[in-house]
């Protein structure tokens, strides 16, 4: 995932002013917070996984002073590193602390209370699902939700995710990201249509087309299955020949869903995610490009001279790295009409690929779907750690509950209790109790150190524009010897 606390907001209560900090969360407005806020929940961070295992924290201040513009400019960078850092750590995004934290404050932010609700839950051809639900239900218990309406095992609710998808003005759907656990997605829904008309749908959340075999026997979820494989072949997002195309029609006329669906995984790009037209610095800068990802690669269809298209292929296991970087043109304070706020920042997301033996280099996609593509190949990698360490997608019954004790501190300087909610378990649930003997903190230590390391060794681009904030930089940990070898180059 991916954090940033791009800007900040001067505010007031009762109790005076006081500068709120605007947290992001994958490219989109999440929470508004104070800095005591920040500090309270670093102070639970030390408590669950010690001060050793942290990055440094922004000190306080003295309360007699006030704090110049470049002094609250210095904290929201400080505390965008300390999130940036901390929430590369899967140890820390699982656990109670940071998405109680989170989830408390998107519903502070929203002021959002408890109340009864109905959602509509869309299927990628437009078929509706409603349930009831409280305002304030976190993603999961959303999800299960659905899936108990639907009678879907609870063997395959988390093959599936609930995505927000926008409304583009040309008529077509764009996926805009994943829902996250430490969200509630009827108040994420809200918002997002307060700027233009989204929805919420229920796709697949897997990557390796094998693991469609899991669900093929279950009339449930192979319907889901073969919904969205239709739509995906409507849309052009799976490649296929003209005569399979036809064989496809007549199957689908048929209601032959199990063969639809043995025949379109033959097919090129089946079960890819396919992104909105940008551009690649690849094989040339300024290359009109069509990326999609799936099936541990991305894929570019990259528009040359005489409109004609070459493919390259990316595998994910020869990313050594990638990051994202926000891009802000230059202004001089304003644009050609002397309004400088019609000047969008431009987002980047950058690859450090193995093109040869001993060889990387930069690949960079320059996309305003940057950060959903990097969440893609982070769950690539995910997915390919999990079957590594022989895990299993995860199931409802491997949620914990949280501790209803934990203390969220609200603006006023209140504290609060956070209703009694579920604790997400991880993307893999390994079958084995694996080494009892590797504590969670000293996971979170190693991991926080490597990522904290990786952050101060990253050198931008040179760049005549403005670059705003440190580039998050993810290491990708399937990056191996053994992953790659020479066949592989």
């Amino acid at each position: 995932m991916h954090f940033s606390i791009p800007d900040t907001a001067e505010c007031s209560d009762e109790g005076g002013a006081y500068t709120a900090f605007n947290i992001h969360v994958n490219g989109v407005a999440h929470c508004s917070v104070r800095y005591s806020q920040l500090h309270h929940f670093n102070e639970q961070m030390k408590k669950e996984f010690g001060q050793a295992n942290l990055p440094p924290f922004p000190p306080k201040k003295l309360a007699l002073f006030t704090l110049t513009p470049q002094q609250i400019e210095e904290r929201r960078e400080q505390l965008e590193r300390y999130i940036q850092i901390v929430s590369q750590d899967p140890e820390i995004i699982g656990s109670d602390v940071f998405n109680s934290f989170l989830n408390q404050a998107q519903q502070e932010t929203q002021k959002a209370e408890p109340e009864s609700v109905e959602l509509d839950v869309f299927l990628m051809n437009g078929h509706k699902i409603s349930v009831s639900i409280m305002s304030t239900d976190q993603t999961d218990d959303v999800l299960e939700t659905v899936a108990s309406q639907i009678e879907l095992s609870d063997d395959f609710v988390y093959y599936f995710a609930l995505f927000l998808v926008k409304k583009e003005k040309d008529g077509g759907n764009s996926i805009v990201r994943k829902l996250q656990e430490f969200e509630s997605p009827y108040i994420s829904l809200k918002t997002a249509e307060s700027e233009a008309k989204h929805r919420i749908v229920l796709r697949k959340n897997f990557w390796e087309p094998s693991m469609d075999n899991d669900l093929l026997d279950d009339r449930i979820a192979m319907n889901l299955l073969y919904v969205q494989a239709v739509n995906d072949i409507e849309r052009g997002w799976v490649f296929a020949a003209k005569d399979v195309h036809k064989q496809l029609a007549a199957l689908q006329a048929k209601g032959s869903k199990k063969e639809y669906l043995k025949l379109a995984r033959t097919q090129k790009s089946y079960g890819f995610i396919q992104f909105k037209p940008c551009v690649t610095d690849f094989p040339q800068p300024n290359c009109p490009v069509i990326v999609s990802a799936g099936n541990r690669e991305l894929n570019f269809r990259i528009k040359v001279a005489n409109n004609q298209v070459k493919e390259g292929i990316f595998k994910v296991t020869r990313m050594r790295c990638w990051r994202i970087t926000t891009q802000i043109p230059e202004t001089n304070g304003a644009n050609a009409h002397g309004d400088s706020k019609d000047l969008k920042p431009k987002l980047e997301v950058a690859f450090e690929y193995l093109v040869a033996k001993d060889k990387l280099q930069w690949i960079t996609i320059e996309s305003d779907q940057a950060i959903l593509i990097s969440m893609c190949l982070q769950g690539m990698v995910d997915e390919l750690i999990m079957k590594k360490q022989g895990g299993r997608i995860k199931r409802p019954q491997d949620r914990v509950k949280r501790s209803q004790s934990r203390q969220f501190l609200r603006k006023d300087g209140k504290t609060a209790l956070p209703k009694s909610i579920s604790a997400p378990g991880h993307l893999g649930t390994p079958d084995t109790n694996g080494d009892e003997n590797v504590s969670a903190a000293q996971r979170a230590k190693d991991s926080v150190r490597r990522i904290s390391d990786k952050f101060s060794s990253v050198t931008l681009k040179s760049t005549s524009r403005n670059t705003r904030g440190p580039a998050a930089l993810v290491e990708n940990d399937v990056f191996e010897d053994s992953y790659i070898g020479d066949d592989d180059l």
